[in-house]
């Protein structure tokens, strides 16, 4: 058995190892959503199984939960080819396999030692083009996958330490941006490269019984705590239903549903009730979505470390044909939308087990927006542009004070990128970027404000593509909090404000130069009843300008 002292410096120096893997591609990135906001994530994963061992600190978390799928997925394509060989790297984006959507390009580089597989190194990252009908492919309309994105199935991209160039150009033929592309494909391997240097030397340090003894002992400690944690509720079982706005291409509500099920020291999450799969791009892979429900077991129990024994003492029952569990060929590319919402909903039903524990829901939506078109200068008149970002909002409210304004989506731990990277970038300017006054969930424990951003356009045309949700479900309080404001996206026309007749998604908006597209994102649910609010906490709440004096929602 290892001596506790032993055990706390290998997992800081295994936890070192992805954290400088993240820093490499973050450094090295041509892309602003990798470079700037860090939609990215690197970890290690076991030789046999593919789960998880260990994951970076600043890598999303919903990467680090669908990963251990991609390294199953990989070994499978390399057992058909041979089995895996010391110095390949192996490429793919499929959603079906390695969880998420088609701009997340998985990476895996088996690590050998005296000639056995020791364990997976693997980098996911989002590419910030890969084909499909719509720039930066959040397509609202996709109806099958190949409208979204280039499908790559698992291939070597390095073959015994030899860069593959024939996929390389075929990569660089499906994208408008073939220069970000190769960056963003540079950098992670050169994080892979790292990777296994600095394992090879702990190894070589410590020695790789010792280690490996370390990361079973952490997968132990995590699934005593899951165990431990669990017990500690009172049994029963907890239900809790929320929406999506619509799938982009029929306007009908879709149910997210689960069961909670507390049952001694095991969890059930039960999501037979959930939609079917739909025609629109929010249905997720089975991976996807049980990484889903990882993400929100990290935040309930954050003291459990980041390894699959957070799963060992859970039960995730996801029946076939639902749209958490959708197959090849229904469109994934709006992936983000739907997690989140199974994020909210095991939220609020551990909130009637154990409100202490939980928080009010977040604002449930990155409001994924592009907006492309060709330059008009003459030094680059003609040169393909695409811009591609995500935007934040409010935090729940939660027992320990009020929630978090303008951050990013529980599933992750990106930052939104600064608005000075993005005008530098591209041909736009932003007129307003501001909290949202009114916007945030009342309580005793008040939710976090979303946000205000303006955006105009300096090139003389572009279109702009909007991915969004919480145009018409809020986002929920927990305890007798309030819900929060609704999503508002607006764009110009001709002179005049619009909205999309499906509320937060629409494809092709023609803008001129001098148009602008407005996004009012939501707050924060609220925390306790509102009557539990201290008068000093509103009145700094007003005279900070986060509660107008009317007191309405923006709308």
């Amino acid at each position: 058995m290892l001596d506790p002292v032993t055990l706390a410096v290998l997992k800081g120096r295994l936890e070192q190892i992805a954290d400088e893997m993240d820093a490499t591609l973050y450094r090295s990135a041509f892309n602003p959503i990798i470079a700037e906001a860090h939609d990215a994530c690197h970890g290690m994963y076991d030789a046999a199984t593919g789960a998880t061992l260990i994951q970076g600190k600043s890598g999303l978390p919903v990467f680090v939960g669908a990963m251990a799928f991609a390294v199953k997925a990989a070994a499978r394509a390399a057992a058909e080819r041979g089995g895996m060989v010391e110095g390949d790297v192996w490429l793919f984006n499929d959603p079906y396999e390695g969880g998420t959507h088609a701009n997340d390009f998985k990476l895996v580089r088996p690590v050998f030692r005296g000639g056995r597989l020791f364990c997976f190194l693997a980098s996911a990252a989002h590419w910030h083009d890969v084909g499909g009908a719509v720039p930066g492919n959040y397509n609202p309309a996709a109806t099958e996958c190949w409208q979204e994105a280039v499908q790559i199935p698992p291939v070597r991209i390095v073959r015994a330490g030899v860069l593959d160039l024939d996929v390389l150009a075929i990569l660089k033929a499906n994208t408008r941006l073939p220069d970000s592309l190769w960056g963003d494909l540079n950098g992670q391997l050169a994080a892979l490269e790292l990777g296994a240097g600095r394992l090879d030397g702990l190894l070589d340090e410590y020695g790789d019984a010792t280690v490996l003894a370390s990361l079973e002992t952490l997968r132990e400690r995590a699934r005593r705590l899951m165990r431990d944690h669990i017990a500690r509720l009172p049994d029963g079982e907890y239900a809790f239903e929320d929406m999506l706005d619509n799938d982009g291409v029929r306007d009908v509500a879709l149910r997210i549903a689960l069961k909670l099920k507390i049952d001694g020291d095991r969890l059930a999450l039960d999501f037979s009730g959930t939609s079917p799969a739909c025609a629109g791009p929010v249905n997720i892979s089975r991976a996807t979505a049980i990484a889903a429900c990882y993400v929100a077991l990290k935040h309930l129990f954050p003291d459990v470390p980041a390894n699959a024994g957070v799963l060992d003492a859970v039960d995730v029952v996801l029946p076939d044909g639902l749209v958490i569990s959708a197959d090849r060929p229904r469109p994934v590319g709006g992936y983000t939308e739907t997690i989140l919402r199974m994020i909210d909903v095991i939220f609020c039903a551990m909130a009637q087990a154990a409100p202490e524990r939980a928080m009010a829901q977040a604002y449930g939506t990155i409001n994924a927006l592009s907006i492309a078109g060709y330059r008009s200068d003459t030094a680059r008149k003609g040169q393909r542009w695409v811009m591609f970002s995500f935007f934040g909002g409010g935090h729940g409210g939660h027992s320990d004070g009020d929630g978090l304004s303008h951050g990013n989506a529980p599933i992750s731990t990106a930052t939104i990128p600064p608005l000075e990277i993005l005008e530098a970038a591209y041909p736009v300017r932003f007129t307003q970027w501001a909290l949202r006054p009114d916007s945030a969930g009342d309580g005793a424990h008040r939710g976090g404000l979303g946000a205000i951003y303006e955006i105009e356009l300096l090139e003389d045309s572009a279109e702009a593509f909007i991915f969004g949700e919480r145009g018409r479900s809020a986002p929920k309080g927990i305890a007798g909090g309030g819900q929060a404001a609704l999503n508002v996206f607006r764009y110009q026309q001709d002179g005049q404000w619009r909205t999309p007749p499906m509320s937060s998604k629409m494809m092709g908006i023609l803008l001129q130069r001098g148009d602008r597209v407005r996004l009012e994102t939501p707050g924060g649910g609220g925390y306790g009843e509102p009557a539990g609010r201290s008068a000093a906490a509103r009145e700094h709440d007003r005279k900070m300008g986060y509660v107008g004096d009317n007191k309405e929602q923006s709308a």
